[in-house]
């Protein structure tokens, strides 16, 4: 799907279910900016308030440039479609209180700074609570501003609140080094999205009391309620170490590599059919489901490649899958770019690069697919401080005049 392009265009004339909603957007990176994107694309008007040298995203690698040469980071061209920029220094007094004064007509104000911050610079949630009671203000962070957290002043990135689950030596093993950050950001988007849940539901109880509150989230919380299985397993006595009830490990099929999961008794008969192996049903040392992975070496794997030695990666797990065995193949980043399931559910969004790259841009499209919704037609990330005079004219009523002033003085960029 590309920029500007719109999927169920019959579904436009019931528009979004956040229209008429407005965020406040104090972010940067991307726990926070995932989130505003997702509103963004239910609707909201989305403003994102960066520093004059812009969000600390659009620094990352690999970038593009834009229009004026400057840097355009992967960070932040995957978590910023679909909103407006504004550049206002937050270090000055003025800068704060245009922000302050811009909240009177918005409905969200959303920050992902460092702890504390924001509430020394006079931006807290009680700041904006003052301007307008029915402001819901939310926040993101590695540790959480509320709750006495022990680590609440420690930067954080996902990798870190990964680590701090114990999902990264739950994998590893005993004695194993982990390896850190093995999906991406989970730790952010798993932040984004409970962040997103938060502000849905505090305006949903704001529409009950008529007022707004303080939702707050952690990026350590959000990972331990991804990682589930880390302290779950721990409560019914799974230790590090400990034979896993479930089969799951990856195998060699002709072109490559696939991963087949067994859990069940059902499955495991399933699997000795597919592949040749009805003694397996009989065979003593196979009577548990701790057994197989006990196993897995000397008896399974040699089996199940030895089958799929003359298989596609796809071609086996089409007849795993027909056999009702859950397996998928370990797909490359060229394959998973032309996929036909990606390219029928538009979770691909493509745009052109200003720079003379032919190559567009891709970022992931939006997993949530409504019946009544369109999807698109999205507006490609704004470049540092697009909208700033344009957002404060409307918004504020300043002049050009100010707005040269505030410029000149560094208040605005």
């Amino acid at each position: 799907m590309r920029l500007g392009e719109v999927a169920n265009e019959d579904a436009l004339p019931f528009g979004r279910p956040l229209d008429g909603v407005r965020i406040l957007a104090l972010e940067q990176m991307q726990a926070l900016p995932y989130a505003t994107q997702l509103l963004a694309r239910l609707g909201a008007d989305v403003v994102k308030v960066e520093p004059p040298r812009g969000d600390l995203g659009r620094t990352s690698m690999p970038g593009i440039r834009d229009p004026e040469g400057r840097t355009v980071g992967a960070t932040f061209l995957r978590n910023n479609l679909d909103k407006r920029s504004i550049c206002v220094d937050l270090r000055q007094p003025e800068g704060r209180d245009l922000v302050l004064e811009l909240a009177r007509g918005f409905d969200v104000v959303a920050e992902n700074s460092k702890p504390g911050s924001m509430s020394r610079l006079g931006l807290g949630p009680e700041d904006f609570a003052a301007v307008d009671e029915r402001i819901v203000y939310v926040s993101v962070s590695g540790f959480g501003n509320t709750g006495g957290s022990p680590y609440r002043e420690w930067p954080a990135f996902a990798s870190i609140t990964e680590a701090m689950s114990g999902i990264y030596t739950f994998t590893a093993g005993p004695g194993n080094r982990p390896r850190p950050n093995p999906v991406g950001a989970l730790g952010d988007i798993s932040a984004a999205l409970f962040a997103t849940i938060g502000v849905l539901a505090a305006l949903r109880h704001r529409d009950r009391t008529g007022l707004g509150q303080y939702v707050d989230v952690a990026m350590l919380d959000a990972v331990l309620a991804m990682t589930d299985v880390v302290t779950n397993f721990w409560s019914l006595g799974h230790r590090p170490g400990d034979t896993s009830p479930v089969l799951l490990d990856a195998f060699r099929a002709a072109d490559g590599w696939f991963v087949l999961q067994v859990g069940r008794e059902q499955h495991f008969e399933a699997l000795a059919e597919v592949v040749g192996r009805p003694e397996w049903l009989e065979d003593e040392r196979l009577r548990t489901r701790t057994s197989w992975n006990d196993h897995l070496e000397d008896v399974l794997r040699p089996a199940v490649e030895a089958w799929a030695a003359d298989r596609t990666r796809m071609d086996a797990c089409a007849e795993l899958s027909a056999a009702g065995l859950a397996a998928g193949p370990c797909a490359t980043t060229d394959e998973v770019v032309v996929d036909p399931h990606v390219a029928a559910r538009h979770m691909l969004v493509a745009y052109d690069r200003p720079d003379g790259v032919d190559e567009p841009v891709l970022v992931p499209g939006n997993p949530v697919k409504m019946s009544r919704v369109a999807e698109g037609p999205e507006q490609r990330p704004p470049w540092v401080g697009e909208h700033t005079d344009a957002v404060l004219t409307a918004e504020l009523g300043l002049t050009a005049a100010q707005l040269d002033d505030l410029r000149r003085r560094g208040v605005v960029a």
